[in-house]
């Protein structure tokens, strides 16, 4: 069902609530590399729910959020479907032996190559494909996912103080130690629908439309579709939309179509979801006899030059600014690296990556000089030929915008 268009004007009474709301929703942040500044900011318009399949009580959209905010639901259970299409190319398994290295997972070099279990590696695989979770949820101290593959799995449970993570293919065990008190342990990348919308709703302004667009069934629970949409020209998101259980306020699924059309660039869902409480043995874990097992602290202290590349990218972030706000925010800094891509000659060259990668661009020239744009359905980048980097959730016309007017 379409979403509903509605009055932008709100009472003094509604603009409370709202700024309630909005402080409330903000205690879901989570990090979420892929969303990048996509889903920065929205606000709200309200909207009431036109009648649907199921036919649920009329909600404004301030209601809808304040449910989300308000939603308590610390036991479930179920299976969660996660598709990305970033529209990235085909690079053969590359991309994966760079991610591996940059976050000193296994294959990053060196003479500690860490683990094939540990969680910081293991679950950027959700950045792209799809994918099937097994998820469980007891409490703040009892959480398990279980992302499943060919004829293995990975595992990665949260049970009081202890942290484990179990790759089945490789027979390795990460295992790291939560402070007391620290609750569910932080995540790299969003695995669930929750996850996904509270960095949507992490903050809000009035760059954003949110309407209530109906209603829907999502694994077998009665929801209401909260729509989120982009008031400023030059973004390339479309949409968002969160299928919100009508009954607990939980995030069913979320959907997030681009401004370009075609098919959704993230859409994670539950096809089957229990709120009952999980059996305790579900967060139980012994590492299983024989396997390698590697402790948190191992990895902590292994050689800087076995952690792969991600120290020397981190220091090209030095100065970093953000251009613009809300959806049309743009981050940029200076590598420092005068003519554009990195290569053998400046240093700075991955292996020959930053070759590789020139291919897939898009040569720019503008007001700032000339530069290449990387592309990707939601995400793009201009590297400049003096070595500037312009990046953001926009199109390339914005990008050549954004470097004309910093010249």
């Amino acid at each position: 069902m379409a979403p509903i268009d509605s009055d932008d004007n709100t009472t003094a009474g509604e603009g409370e609530e709202l700024r309630a709301g909005r402080r409330k929703a903000a205690r879901f942040v989570v990090p979420v590399a892929v969303m990048g500044v996509a889903a920065a900011t929205i606000g709200l318009v309200p909207a009431l729910a036109d009648s649907g399949d199921p036919d649920l009580p009329k909600v404004t959209a301030e209601q809808l959020i304040e449910k989300i905010a308000k939603s308590d639901t610390e036991q479930l259970s179920g299976t969660v479907r996660v598709n990305t299409d970033l529209g990235l190319p085909d690079l053969g398994g590359l991309e994966s032996g760079l991610m591996s290295g940059m976050s000193g997972g296994p294959g990053s070099g060196g003479d500690d190559e860490g683990s094939a279990a540990d969680p910081s590696a293991k679950l950027t695989e959700l950045a792209s494909g799809s994918h099937t979770l097994r998820v469980a949820a007891d409490g703040p101290d009892r959480q398990k996912l279980s992302l499943l593959e060919n004829a293995a799995e990975y595992s990665l449970i949260h049970n009081g103080q202890d942290v484990w993570g179990y790759d089945s293919k490789s027979d390795e065990v990460y295992h790291s130690t939560a402070p007391d008190g620290a609750g569910q342990p932080e995540k790299d990348v969003p695995a669930t629908p929750k996850d996904f919308a509270a960095q949507a709703l992490k903050a809000v302004d009035d760059t954003t439309s949110v309407t209530v667009g109906g209603t829907a069934q999502v694994a077998g629970r009665d929801a209401y579709r909260l729509v989120v949409e982009p008031k400023q020209d030059g973004s390339t998101v479309g949409a968002i939309t969160v299928a919100v259980d009508a009954e607990t306020g939980t995030p069913l699924k979320f959907t997030l179509t681009p401004a370009s059309g075609g098919a959704a660039v993230v859409d994670v869902g539950f096809t089957k979801v229990s709120f009952a409480k999980p059996d305790a043995s579900t967060f139980d874990f012994t590492p299983p006899e024989g396997a390698k097992v590697t402790e948190g602290e191992e990895s902590a202290k292994a050689p800087e030059h076995s952690r792969g590349t991600g120290g020397d990218l981190a220091e090209g972030l030095d100065g970093l600014k953000v251009i613009g706000e809300g959806w049309s925010s743009i981050a940029t800094f200076d590598t420092g690296a005068a003519g554009g891509l990195p290569t053998a000659g400046t240093g700075g060259d991955l292996g020959g990556l930053g070759g590789f990668l020139g291919s897939f661009g898009d040569q720019v020239k503008g007001d700032f000089g000339s530069g290449t744009v990387f592309k990707t359905r939601l995400v793009n980048a201009l590297i400049t030929d003096d070595g500037k980097v312009y990046a953001g959730a926009v199109t390339k016309d914005a990008l050549v915008k954004a470097a004309d007017a910093a010249r």
